[in-house]
Protein backbone atom coordinates (compact mmCIF):
# COMPACT_ATOMS: atom_id res chain seq x y z
CA UNK A 1 0.00 0.00 0.00
CA UNK A 2 1.27 3.63 -0.46
CA UNK A 3 1.31 6.38 1.68
CA UNK A 4 1.74 9.64 1.54
CA UNK A 5 5.52 11.06 1.84
CA UNK A 6 5.26 13.50 4.51
CA UNK A 7 4.91 10.00 6.97
CA UNK A 8 8.21 9.02 5.89
CA UNK A 9 10.00 12.49 6.49
CA UNK A 10 8.03 12.26 10.19
CA UNK A 11 8.98 8.89 10.85
CA UNK A 12 11.05 8.83 14.14
CA UNK A 13 10.13 12.57 14.90
CA UNK A 14 7.58 12.06 17.19
CA UNK A 15 6.84 9.98 20.04
CA UNK A 16 10.18 8.21 19.33
CA UNK A 17 11.43 10.79 20.85
CA UNK A 18 9.96 10.69 24.39
CA UNK A 19 11.14 6.59 24.93
CA UNK A 20 12.53 7.49 28.08
CA UNK A 21 9.35 9.05 29.50
CA UNK A 22 6.52 6.81 28.52
CA UNK A 23 9.11 3.77 29.85
CA UNK A 24 8.98 5.95 32.96
CA UNK A 25 5.62 6.15 33.28
CA UNK A 26 5.01 2.42 32.17
CA UNK A 27 7.05 2.01 35.40
CA UNK A 28 4.94 3.80 38.10
CA UNK A 29 1.72 2.64 36.47
CA UNK A 30 3.20 -0.60 37.62
CA UNK A 31 4.15 -0.02 40.81
CA UNK A 32 7.74 1.74 41.07
CA UNK A 33 8.17 5.19 43.33
CA UNK A 34 9.84 7.23 39.59
CA UNK A 35 10.52 11.11 40.61
CA UNK A 36 9.52 12.45 36.94
CA UNK A 37 10.90 15.20 35.72
CA UNK A 38 10.66 14.67 31.92
CA UNK A 39 7.45 17.29 30.53
CA UNK A 40 7.03 20.58 30.73
CA UNK A 41 3.55 20.52 32.43
CA UNK A 42 3.15 23.55 35.20
CA UNK A 43 2.00 21.79 38.25
CA UNK A 44 1.06 24.60 39.81
CA UNK A 45 -2.70 25.92 40.44
CA UNK A 46 -4.37 28.02 37.01
CA UNK A 47 -6.47 31.23 37.70
CA UNK A 48 -9.47 30.45 39.21
CA UNK A 49 -10.86 33.30 36.92
CA UNK A 50 -9.76 31.56 33.64
CA UNK A 51 -11.27 28.15 34.95
CA UNK A 52 -14.60 29.91 35.83
CA UNK A 53 -15.09 32.02 32.39
CA UNK A 54 -14.74 28.24 30.32
CA UNK A 55 -17.53 27.05 32.98
CA UNK A 56 -19.46 29.74 32.32
CA UNK A 57 -19.20 29.61 29.22
CA UNK A 58 -20.59 25.64 29.17
CA UNK A 59 -23.45 26.89 31.04
CA UNK A 60 -24.13 29.53 28.57
CA UNK A 61 -24.03 26.97 25.95
CA UNK A 62 -20.92 28.44 24.16
CA UNK A 63 -20.32 25.00 22.28
CA UNK A 64 -21.44 25.66 18.67
CA UNK A 65 -19.62 26.80 15.61
CA UNK A 66 -17.31 29.77 16.18
CA UNK A 67 -15.61 31.33 12.72
CA UNK A 68 -11.74 30.21 11.39
CA UNK A 69 -10.22 33.56 12.47
CA UNK A 70 -11.73 33.30 15.98
CA UNK A 71 -13.80 34.62 18.22
CA UNK A 72 -14.22 38.21 18.57
CA UNK A 73 -13.72 38.39 22.06
CA UNK A 74 -10.58 36.55 22.16
CA UNK A 75 -8.67 38.08 18.89
CA UNK A 76 -9.74 41.82 20.12
CA UNK A 77 -8.41 40.90 23.61
CA UNK A 78 -5.10 39.65 22.13
CA UNK A 79 -4.61 42.54 19.58
CA UNK A 80 -4.89 44.61 22.52
CA UNK A 81 -2.07 42.31 24.40
CA UNK A 82 0.19 42.88 21.58
CA UNK A 83 -0.10 46.96 21.04
CA UNK A 84 0.36 47.30 24.63
CA UNK A 85 3.53 44.95 24.23
CA UNK A 86 5.07 46.34 21.11
CA UNK A 87 3.67 50.31 21.09
CA UNK A 88 2.59 49.74 17.70
CA UNK A 89 -1.26 49.65 16.38
CA UNK A 90 -2.05 45.84 16.26
CA UNK A 91 -5.45 44.86 15.35
CA UNK A 92 -8.37 42.23 14.84
CA UNK A 93 -6.36 41.80 11.03
CA UNK A 94 -3.27 40.61 12.68
CA UNK A 95 -4.52 37.95 14.85
CA UNK A 96 -5.56 34.24 14.19
CA UNK A 97 -6.66 32.20 17.23
CA UNK A 98 -5.82 28.59 17.30
CA UNK A 99 -5.88 25.21 19.32
CA UNK A 100 -2.17 25.69 21.02
CA UNK A 101 1.03 26.48 20.34
CA UNK A 102 1.87 23.36 18.35
CA UNK A 103 -1.15 23.69 15.89
CA UNK A 104 0.07 27.34 15.43
CA UNK A 105 3.65 26.59 14.41
CA UNK A 106 2.11 23.82 12.37
CA UNK A 107 -0.37 26.47 10.57
CA UNK A 108 2.48 29.24 10.04
CA UNK A 109 5.14 26.63 8.82
CA UNK A 110 2.80 25.28 6.37
CA UNK A 111 2.41 29.17 5.31
CA UNK A 112 5.56 30.24 4.88
CA UNK A 113 7.38 27.24 3.98
CA UNK A 114 7.59 24.34 1.42
CA UNK A 115 9.44 21.57 -0.62
CA UNK A 116 12.73 23.20 -1.66
CA UNK A 117 12.89 25.61 0.85
CA UNK A 118 15.27 25.71 4.31
CA UNK A 119 14.36 26.30 8.03
CA UNK A 120 16.70 27.80 9.89
CA UNK A 121 16.37 26.76 13.73
CA UNK A 122 19.21 26.02 16.83
CA UNK A 123 20.33 23.46 18.15
CA UNK A 124 19.56 22.14 20.65
CA UNK A 125 15.60 22.95 19.48
CA UNK A 126 12.39 21.66 20.99
CA UNK A 127 11.55 18.25 20.21
CA UNK A 128 8.71 18.92 17.76
CA UNK A 129 10.48 21.37 15.74
CA UNK A 130 12.18 19.00 13.19
CA UNK A 131 8.71 17.17 12.47
CA UNK A 132 6.90 20.52 12.18
CA UNK A 133 9.88 21.95 9.70
CA UNK A 134 10.11 18.64 8.04
CA UNK A 135 5.64 18.23 7.68
CA UNK A 136 6.05 21.19 5.37
CA UNK A 137 8.41 19.64 2.83
CA UNK A 138 11.02 21.89 3.91
CA UNK A 139 14.71 20.74 5.18
CA UNK A 140 16.03 22.05 8.56
CA UNK A 141 19.18 23.64 8.69
CA UNK A 142 20.56 23.07 12.23
CA UNK A 143 22.44 26.63 13.54
CA UNK A 144 25.06 25.38 16.37
CA UNK A 145 23.81 26.73 19.72
CA UNK A 146 27.16 26.85 21.63
CA UNK A 147 27.03 25.63 25.72
CA UNK A 148 29.78 27.88 25.93
CA UNK A 149 27.56 31.14 24.70
CA UNK A 150 24.79 30.33 26.86
CA UNK A 151 23.01 28.25 24.07
CA UNK A 152 22.58 31.65 22.72
CA UNK A 153 21.44 31.69 19.02
CA UNK A 154 24.64 34.55 17.91
CA UNK A 155 23.53 36.62 14.38
CA UNK A 156 26.98 35.32 12.78
CA UNK A 157 26.39 31.87 12.87
CA UNK A 158 22.92 32.09 11.95
CA UNK A 159 24.41 34.15 8.74
CA UNK A 160 26.81 31.29 8.18
CA UNK A 161 24.18 28.48 7.80
CA UNK A 162 21.92 31.07 5.23
CA UNK A 163 21.48 29.79 1.99
CA UNK A 164 19.73 30.91 -1.42
CA UNK A 165 16.82 28.58 -0.56
CA UNK A 166 17.09 29.59 3.46
CA UNK A 167 12.95 31.25 4.29
CA UNK A 168 12.29 31.11 7.76
CA UNK A 169 14.34 31.23 10.62
CA UNK A 170 12.09 29.14 13.56
CA UNK A 171 13.31 31.28 17.01
CA UNK A 172 12.27 30.31 20.31
CA UNK A 173 13.00 32.66 23.67
CA UNK A 174 12.86 32.22 26.30
CA UNK A 175 14.31 28.63 24.76
CA UNK A 176 13.12 25.05 25.25
CA UNK A 177 15.46 23.10 26.44
CA UNK A 178 18.69 25.33 27.80
CA UNK A 179 15.95 28.38 29.13
CA UNK A 180 18.31 30.92 26.92
CA UNK A 181 16.58 34.06 27.01
CA UNK A 182 17.69 36.46 24.31
CA UNK A 183 18.18 39.77 25.19
CA UNK A 184 16.93 42.83 22.89
CA UNK A 185 20.55 43.71 21.33
CA UNK A 186 20.77 40.00 20.40
CA UNK A 187 17.22 40.17 18.67
CA UNK A 188 18.09 43.34 16.73
CA UNK A 189 21.17 41.80 15.65
CA UNK A 190 19.31 38.40 14.47
CA UNK A 191 16.65 40.46 12.85
CA UNK A 192 19.03 42.62 11.09
CA UNK A 193 20.44 39.40 9.66
CA UNK A 194 16.86 38.50 8.66
CA UNK A 195 16.23 41.80 7.47
CA UNK A 196 19.44 41.62 5.23
CA UNK A 197 18.05 37.95 3.66
CA UNK A 198 14.74 38.19 3.50
CA UNK A 199 13.62 36.05 6.25
CA UNK A 200 10.83 34.99 7.80
CA UNK A 201 10.84 34.80 11.81
CA UNK A 202 8.85 32.14 12.98
CA UNK A 203 9.08 32.89 17.09
CA UNK A 204 7.61 30.73 19.45
CA UNK A 205 7.07 32.80 22.88
CA UNK A 206 5.09 30.08 24.88
CA UNK A 207 7.54 31.10 27.66
CA UNK A 208 7.00 34.73 27.63
CA UNK A 209 6.67 35.43 30.91
CA UNK A 210 9.28 33.02 32.70
CA UNK A 211 12.29 34.94 31.82
CA UNK A 212 14.47 34.92 34.93
CA UNK A 213 17.77 37.05 33.56
CA UNK A 214 15.97 40.07 32.10
CA UNK A 215 13.12 41.20 30.37
CA UNK A 216 11.19 39.53 28.12
CA UNK A 217 12.29 40.38 23.78
CA UNK A 218 10.74 39.66 20.51
CA UNK A 219 11.40 40.48 17.22
CA UNK A 220 7.69 41.13 16.84
CA UNK A 221 8.85 44.09 18.92
CA UNK A 222 11.70 45.07 17.35
CA UNK A 223 11.57 47.84 14.18
CA UNK A 224 13.71 44.86 11.99
CA UNK A 225 11.57 42.04 12.60
CA UNK A 226 7.99 43.88 13.07
CA UNK A 227 6.46 43.10 9.58
CA UNK A 228 8.30 39.61 9.03
CA UNK A 229 7.46 38.14 12.46
CA UNK A 230 4.81 35.33 13.09
CA UNK A 231 4.18 34.78 17.09
CA UNK A 232 3.09 31.97 18.23
CA UNK A 233 1.90 30.86 21.63
CA UNK A 234 -0.48 30.23 24.17
CA UNK A 235 -1.74 30.06 27.82
CA UNK A 236 -0.45 26.84 28.97
CA UNK A 237 2.58 27.96 30.09
CA UNK A 238 1.79 31.69 31.27
CA UNK A 239 -1.45 30.48 33.05
CA UNK A 240 -0.67 26.67 33.53
CA UNK A 241 -3.63 25.02 30.87
CA UNK A 242 -1.51 23.07 29.02
CA UNK A 243 -4.90 20.62 28.36
CA UNK A 244 -7.09 23.64 27.57
CA UNK A 245 -5.00 23.96 24.10
CA UNK A 246 -5.99 27.95 23.18
CA UNK A 247 -3.33 29.15 21.05
CA UNK A 248 -2.84 32.31 19.07
CA UNK A 249 -0.57 33.59 15.73
CA UNK A 250 0.08 37.65 15.86
CA UNK A 251 1.90 38.28 12.50
CA UNK A 252 1.50 41.47 9.50
CA UNK A 253 -2.20 41.04 8.14
CA UNK A 254 -1.35 39.53 4.70
CA UNK A 255 0.31 36.38 6.64
CA UNK A 256 -2.48 35.82 8.55
CA UNK A 257 -5.07 36.21 5.58
CA UNK A 258 -2.91 33.61 4.12
CA UNK A 259 -2.90 31.71 6.75
CA UNK A 260 -6.52 31.43 7.74
CA UNK A 261 -7.42 28.81 4.69
CA UNK A 262 -5.22 26.57 6.05
CA UNK A 263 -6.03 26.99 9.47
CA UNK A 264 -10.02 26.05 8.61
CA UNK A 265 -8.84 23.19 6.33
CA UNK A 266 -7.73 22.03 9.76
CA UNK A 267 -9.69 22.71 12.46
CA UNK A 268 -13.16 24.89 11.08
CA UNK A 269 -12.55 27.39 14.02
CA UNK A 270 -12.54 26.20 17.44
CA UNK A 271 -14.47 25.88 21.19
CA UNK A 272 -16.05 29.26 22.06
CA UNK A 273 -16.36 28.57 26.00
CA UNK A 274 -12.60 27.96 25.43
CA UNK A 275 -11.83 31.09 23.90
CA UNK A 276 -13.99 32.59 26.52
CA UNK A 277 -11.50 31.62 29.10
CA UNK A 278 -8.48 32.61 26.62
CA UNK A 279 -9.69 35.89 25.99
CA UNK A 280 -10.06 36.49 30.60
CA UNK A 281 -6.77 35.03 30.58
CA UNK A 282 -4.88 37.71 28.18
CA UNK A 283 -6.73 40.35 29.47
CA UNK A 284 -6.12 39.84 32.91
CA UNK A 285 -3.40 40.24 36.12
CA UNK A 286 -3.33 37.04 38.04
CA UNK A 287 -1.68 36.37 41.13
CA UNK A 288 -1.98 32.60 40.67
CA UNK A 289 0.34 33.62 37.63
CA UNK A 290 2.69 36.09 39.40
CA UNK A 291 3.42 33.12 42.13
CA UNK A 292 4.04 30.46 38.88
CA UNK A 293 6.93 32.48 37.98
CA UNK A 294 8.28 33.19 41.57
CA UNK A 295 7.95 29.33 41.97
CA UNK A 296 9.78 28.37 38.50
CA UNK A 297 12.51 30.97 40.06
CA UNK A 298 13.37 29.21 43.06
CA UNK A 299 13.22 26.21 41.42
CA UNK A 300 15.87 27.34 38.97
CA UNK A 301 18.52 27.70 41.75
CA UNK A 302 18.37 24.34 42.67
CA UNK A 303 20.06 21.64 40.43
CA UNK A 304 22.63 24.53 40.07
CA UNK A 305 23.43 24.63 43.56
CA UNK A 306 23.13 21.40 44.19
CA UNK A 307 25.25 19.85 41.25
CA UNK A 308 27.77 22.90 41.30
CA UNK A 309 30.67 20.66 43.41
CA UNK A 310 29.88 17.29 41.61
CA UNK A 311 32.31 15.30 39.76
CA UNK A 312 31.13 14.75 36.08
CA UNK A 313 27.88 17.40 36.35
CA UNK A 314 27.64 20.87 35.53
CA UNK A 315 24.34 22.83 35.11
CA UNK A 316 24.27 26.75 34.95
CA UNK A 317 21.02 28.47 36.14
CA UNK A 318 18.80 28.49 33.61
CA UNK A 319 17.68 32.18 32.04
CA UNK A 320 14.03 31.68 31.46
CA UNK A 321 11.11 28.82 31.22
CA UNK A 322 10.92 25.57 33.12
CA UNK A 323 13.84 23.41 32.47
CA UNK A 324 17.73 22.83 33.79
CA UNK A 325 19.71 21.75 31.45
CA UNK A 326 22.49 19.27 32.88
CA UNK A 327 26.37 18.55 31.27
CA UNK A 328 26.65 15.12 32.08
CA UNK A 329 29.71 14.42 29.69
CA UNK A 330 31.97 14.57 32.69
CA UNK A 331 30.68 11.15 33.39
CA UNK A 332 32.10 9.36 30.59
CA UNK A 333 28.33 8.83 29.40
CA UNK A 334 26.30 10.13 26.88
CA UNK A 335 23.04 12.14 27.83
CA UNK A 336 21.30 9.37 26.55
CA UNK A 337 23.02 6.68 28.97
CA UNK A 338 22.59 8.87 31.52
CA UNK A 339 19.56 9.33 31.65
CA UNK A 340 18.78 5.67 31.23
CA UNK A 341 21.33 4.76 33.91
CA UNK A 342 19.37 7.49 35.93
CA UNK A 343 16.27 6.04 35.59
CA UNK A 344 17.19 2.58 36.07
CA UNK A 345 19.60 3.26 39.10
CA UNK A 346 18.14 5.80 40.93
CA UNK A 347 14.43 5.69 39.77
CA UNK A 348 14.45 9.70 38.82
CA UNK A 349 13.31 10.18 34.75
CA UNK A 350 14.95 12.80 32.81
CA UNK A 351 14.82 13.98 29.17
CA UNK A 352 18.09 12.68 27.14
CA UNK A 353 19.71 15.95 25.81
CA UNK A 354 19.95 14.30 22.31
CA UNK A 355 15.91 14.37 21.96
CA UNK A 356 16.38 18.14 21.54
CA UNK A 357 19.38 17.83 19.00
CA UNK A 358 23.30 17.11 18.68
CA UNK A 359 24.19 19.98 20.14
CA UNK A 360 23.10 18.55 23.41
CA UNK A 361 23.95 15.21 23.43
CA UNK A 362 25.97 15.31 26.08
CA UNK A 363 23.17 16.48 28.25
CA UNK A 364 20.18 15.72 30.27
CA UNK A 365 17.11 17.77 30.47
CA UNK A 366 15.35 17.99 33.92
CA UNK A 367 11.86 19.66 34.07
CA UNK A 368 11.33 21.83 36.79
CA UNK A 369 7.77 20.72 37.50
CA UNK A 370 8.24 19.65 41.01
CA UNK A 371 8.19 20.78 44.57
CA UNK A 372 11.84 21.79 45.51
CA UNK A 373 12.11 19.58 47.77
CA UNK A 374 11.41 16.59 45.23
CA UNK A 375 14.14 18.06 43.05
CA UNK A 376 16.44 18.22 46.29
CA UNK A 377 16.41 14.68 46.62
CA UNK A 378 16.66 14.01 42.55
CA UNK A 379 19.75 16.30 42.55
CA UNK A 380 20.83 13.82 45.29
CA UNK A 381 20.20 10.74 43.21
CA UNK A 382 22.01 12.61 40.21
CA UNK A 383 25.04 13.14 42.50
CA UNK A 384 24.84 9.24 43.45
CA UNK A 385 25.05 8.40 39.96
CA UNK A 386 27.74 10.44 38.88
CA UNK A 387 29.86 9.70 41.78
CA UNK A 388 29.75 6.10 40.94
CA UNK A 389 30.39 7.22 37.36
CA UNK A 390 33.79 9.07 38.02
CA UNK A 391 34.73 7.02 40.85
CA UNK A 392 34.34 3.90 38.73
CA UNK A 393 36.71 5.73 35.29
CA UNK A 394 39.25 6.77 38.05
CA UNK A 395 39.68 3.28 39.39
Amino acid sequence: MRFASVTSRLAGLGADKWALHHEARRRAGAGQSIIELTIGEPDTPPPQAVIDAAIDGLHRRRTKYSGGRGDAGVIEALARKYARRSGRPIGPGNIAYLPGTQTALYAVMRTLAEAGDEVLVGDPLYATYEGVIRASGATPVFVPLDPAHGFHMRAADLEAGITPRSRVLLLNTPHNPTGATLSYEEIGEIAAVCARHDLWIVSDEVYETMAYAGSFASPFDHPLGAERTAVVSSISKSHMLPGLRAGWCAGPVELIDRLLPLSEMMLFGAQPFIMDAAAVAVEGDFAECHAMVETFRRRAKVLPDRLGNTPGLACPMPEGGMFAMVDVSGTGLTGEAFAWRLLEEERVAVMPGSSFGEQAGGHVRVSLSADEAVLHEAAERMVRLAIRLTHGRAA
